[in-house]
């Protein structure tokens, strides 16, 4: 795939590696509360139609089969639309670059959370993977995710760190 402005196809560099992707994970939180909101695939047609784009939407995932489209965003963009929000969230942002084609981290972070009993819905972003959790577990999910980087043997391994 080539951009319209003659730039190279676009490749998915990071990390692939899953013992470095854990033993370097670190999670930031995006500040604010985030929701998830389904329209029908028109209703987000006709915001773009008259050129008001949402500017507090943070994600678009369209679903054709259904005709629908799901959106994440702020609170603000919610209340000024009058959108219904079908789940409130914390977005906390993995931070390793991991690549698009890594095999792995998806299954280990959704794994330790469902452990802990944290519901974890995952976005797959070109440099690094993003997770929505329920806002009263937020604290719970990034102590969580750092426990899981500091249990990975690959961690262990790094030199000035033991093992």
């Amino acid at each position: 795939m080539v951009d319209d402005d003659h730039s190279p196809p676009l490749r998915s560099e990071g990390e692939t590696d899953l013992g470095i992707m854990l033993a370097t994970l670190t999670v930031s939180r995006r500040h604010g509360v985030r929701h998830v909101v389904n329209l029908t695939a028109q209703k987000w047609s006709d915001c773009l139609d008259i050129g008001d784009a949402p500017s507090g939407v943070d994600a678009v995932i369209t679903e054709p089969g259904e005709g629908t489209v799901t959106i994440v965003c702020t609170g603000d963009e919610l209340e000024a639309r009058g959108w219904r929000s079908g789940f409130s969230a914390v977005w906390l942002t993995l931070d390793v670059h991991s690549s698009l084609v890594a095999v792995g981290l998806t299954a280990a972070v959704s794994t330790a959370l469902a452990r802990a009993g944290i519901p974890a819905n995952m976005i797959a972003g070109f440099h690094h993977d993003h997770i929505l959790v329920p806002v009263d577990r937020a604290d719970e999910a990034v102590r969580c995710l750092q426990h899981l980087a500091q249990e990975s043997p690959a961690r262990a391994s790094r030199p000035g760190r033991g093992g």
